[in-house]
């Protein structure tokens, strides 16, 4: 049913204008994608209803001045002049003040500085409101009452109050969203992937032997369902290049890849990182923030050492992976998402949860599709091909050239590789950065590695003496 103020019989009401003309300013403001042009649209409304003249929003920028936001009958150079640092005339008073100001007539008044110069004999007085959101300024709506406004100066500074909590609101939850936007671009781009389509097509994953080509075929065969997954193996195996690859390869490619390293957080943050928190609700909580899993939503989560969170955390965990479902800390608004997770971990998990360090809820929850990854020392030929891939990169990155004799590589391949991969990359690096390169010889690998040849003194010792 609709009506209109001739139904009402009561067209010379004041506050049934107010109404009606509130009410048409929320609909404009609230149902536009386009913020800057919904407020000018709300301002002509104010104008034409209040019969106001130069309606005029200026916000608040992180500089600490105001600055024109929407505006009518104002071109962009005056725009550009009509900036006022906090205290500085009728609308920089207003904002450092938090209170309405009325400057009764500004043909006489020097506090209506007029930078814009859109002056007209018509106008009389200017009121400025500033717009408030939590006692925190957020711009100032400005206004010029004429010889035909109709209302005293509280009836407009009522309305203007009402006008400018909706205002302040629409732009706060704008500048939210865009901070919300870039943060989550720059997440994406921090937790963007290079894939190396040449390489097995499983990422930056590197290997041809019987184990690795069995953890291939578990990531091909469940990579696009929506399965959680237990990565395990010792440290530097390559968990999260796994999870990167299932990612990849599933239906949720388009859509974030999130990490946490759960042994990097400390226990008392890592449910904030987790769920997120509200404001205040610790003391350094001065704004809301998403945690992992709403940056997660729609993709895919990646939780390396599960084996190091918190018994509470432990908790919230099983709840988000039965239910979709948490709350942030601080706050009771129950948030729903569609993640899929992929932990890792290379504790031993089984151990863990008999000593009731670990819940065993969780780890039936975690443990749907396992993947045991093999640690270097048994891959055999692997570690050849890792190191040729690893030289490639690294010359490539120090712009020199290195060749690695056979027997040179013959004593790589030797080594147990206690650091797996991820030391493995370190030693190439290494190499390429402090050898010849005429051709790093057998003595000069174990004179440019000290430590590295320690080790293999040791290994061939115990081996000598296991063969007495």
């Amino acid at each position: 049913m609709t009506f209109s103020l001739e139904d009402l019989h009561c067209s010379d009401c004041l506050n049934v204008r107010e109404l009606f003309m509130l009410y048409e300013i929320s609909m404009v403001v609230s149902n536009s994608v386009e913020l800057e042009a919904s407020l000018e649209k709300a301002l002509g409304i104010l104008e034409s209803k209040l019969h106001l003249k130069n309606c005029v929003i200026h916000i608040l920028n992180e500089n600490n001045t105001l600055s024109v936001y929407a505006a009518l009958g104002l071109n962009k150079y005056q725009k550009t002049f009509s900036t006022y640092k906090m205290g500085e005339g009728v609308t920089g008073f207003a904002a450092q003040s938090k209170e309405p100001v009325i400057i009764e007539n500004i043909h006489n008044n020097m506090m209506f500085l007029n930078k814009s110069g859109n002056r007209d004999k018509n106008s009389i007085s200017y009121i400025a409101v500033p717009m408030l959101v939590d006692q925190e300024v957020i711009g100032v709506i400005g206004a010029n009452t004429t010889t035909i406004t109709p209302q005293d100066f509280n009836s407009i500074v009522r309305v203007l109050t009402v006008i400018s909590s909706i205002f302040a609101q629409s732009i706060r939850s704008r500048d939210i969203l865009l901070k919300e936007k870039e943060r989550l671009k720059e997440l994406k781009l921090y937790y963007k992937m290079e894939w190396d389509s040449k390489v097995h097509n499983f990422g930056d994953i590197i290997g041809e032997s019987a184990k690795m080509k069995a953890v291939y075929n578990v990531i091909e065969r469940i990579a696009a369902t929506n399965v959680t997954v237990l990565v395990r193996g010792e440290t530097g195996t390559g968990k999260e290049l796994v999870a990167a690859a299932i990612h990849k390869r599933s239906n949720r490619s388009e859509e974030p890849f999130i990490k946490l390293n759960c042994a990097a957080i400390a226990d008392t943050l890592i449910e904030s990182e987790l769920f997120g928190h509200e404001k205040g609700a610790f003391t350094d909580a001065k704004e809301a923030r998403k945690g992992r899993f709403e940056l997660a939503d729609a993709g895919t989560l990646f939780l390396d050492e599960i084996g190091d969170i918190s018994a509470s955390a432990q908790v919230k965990l099983l709840r988000v992976l039965q239910e979709r479902e948490f709350e942030r800390v601080g706050g009771s608004k129950t948030i729903k998402v569609n993640v899929r997770l992929i932990a890792a971990t290379n504790r031993n998990l089984e151990s863990m949860v008999e000593k009731g360090l670990f819940r065993e809820d969780l780890y039936y929850r975690l443990n749907v599709i396992p993947i045991d990854l093999p640690p270097l020392r048994e891959r055999g030929d692997d570690i050849a091909l890792l190191v040729n891939f690893f030289l490639e990169k690294s010359m490539n990155n120090h712009k020199k050239r290195v060749t690695i004799t056979d027997e040179a590589m013959d004593i790589l391949c030797q080594y147990s590789w206690p650091g797996n991969v991820r030391e493995l990359e370190n030693t190439v690096e290494r190499i390429v950065l402090m050898g010849s390169e005429d051709g790093i010889s057998a003595d000069e690998m174990l004179l440019l590695l000290p430590a590295f040849n320690q080790k293999l003194v040791c290994q061939r010792r115990l081996y000598s003496e296991e063969n007495l």
